[in-house]
């Protein structure tokens, strides 16, 4: 029998699918491997999705979201939490019920709200569900730029990037507008909110847990591979809270991990940015290559 000492740290995502592998469960639980967490899973969505786009969606039934977080909960334990797409208020308000199964470990919440593009991805009636029954149970709070416009503002007007495109629109934000919406998000009760920088004017987060805000510094990679950075970034975040770093602490060393995911982006697949390299699969190839080399001499 095992004891608790020797029991892994373990984190569960409650989030959706990618079927192309670079965003939502497929980059968690590479996230969580890479940081040394065990990685469970409950979806909240299938998704047929490739680098390039999302041709279709098939929310799964709040009672199947319950039951998941409930099997893992009795069986294995949850030692934090990450919280990523939900598509409908039927879904905020399952995770809700499902959150007081859990215990009382660290809650990472992705408001995955607005797409790169800068559409929505969920409708209001969802974005105030977000806010009103998950937002207060986060530990941390990750929104982007234009998520956390959006909550700060309560709508998605004008969020900062140029319709039907994936560039940040004239005015990239910088810190200090960074900063601010860290603090207008705190305010609608996230004990810490870390703003993430991917369109900002600097490569910097910004973190607020309520007394001073701290940019996080980070490398950009523009010719890296970025789809699953944000899943990637609030994972690792969370599974450094269940390793148990506080909150900052686990911010910065989420930023790492993502700068570094990007960085090793697997370019070469898929005919969009290319995902993610969370566990750097193209190091170790580069490596096996030539050790192959190596031993062929």
């Amino acid at each position: 029998m095992t004891s608790a000492d020797d029991r892994p740290r373990c984190a569960l995502s409650i989030a959706g699918s990618d079927s192309g592998g670079g965003a939502g469960i497929q980059a968690d639980l590479k996230a969580f491997a890479r940081c040394g967490v065990h990685g469970m899973t409950a979806l909240t969505a299938i998704t047929a999705q490739s680098t390039v786009g999302v041709t279709a969606v098939q929310t799964v039934p709040a009672e199947v979201i319950v039951a998941q977080v409930a099997a893992v909960a009795d069986d294995i334990g949850v030692d934090a939490v990450k919280i990523g797409m939900l598509g409908s208020v039927e879904a905020v308000e399952a995770v809700e019920r499902a959150l007081d199964l859990v215990g009382d470990g660290p809650v990472v919440l992705d408001p995955v709200m607005v797409a790169e593009s800068g559409a929505p991805l969920i409708d209001e009636q969802t974005r105030a569900a977000l806010l009103e029954r998950l937002l207060p149970r986060a530990t941390v709070a990750t929104p982007n730029v234009a998520e956390a416009r959006a909550l700060a503002t309560g709508g998605f007007g004008d969020n900062g990037l140029e319709r039907g495109s994936s560039a940040p629109s004239a005015v990239a934000p910088d810190l200090a507008e960074m900063a601010t919406l860290a603090e207008a998000v705190h305010a609608l009760r996230a004990r810490c909110v870390v703003v993430t920088g991917g369109h900002a004017a600097e490569a910097t987060d910004a973190f607020f847990d309520g007394e001073a805000v701290e940019p996080i510094r980070g490398d950009r990679h523009p010719e890296g591979g970025a789809h699953g950075s944000g899943c990637t970034h609030s994972s690792a975040l969370a599974a450094y809270l269940a390793l148990g770093h506080a909150p900052l602490a686990a911010a910065q060393r989420a930023r790492a991990v993502a700068s570094e995911a990007v960085r090793d982006g697997l370019r070469a697949v898929g005919d969009g940015a290319g995902p993610v390299d969370a566990l750097g699969a193209v190091r170790a190839m580069a490596t096996a290559s030539t050790e192959a080399g190596s031993v062929a001499l």
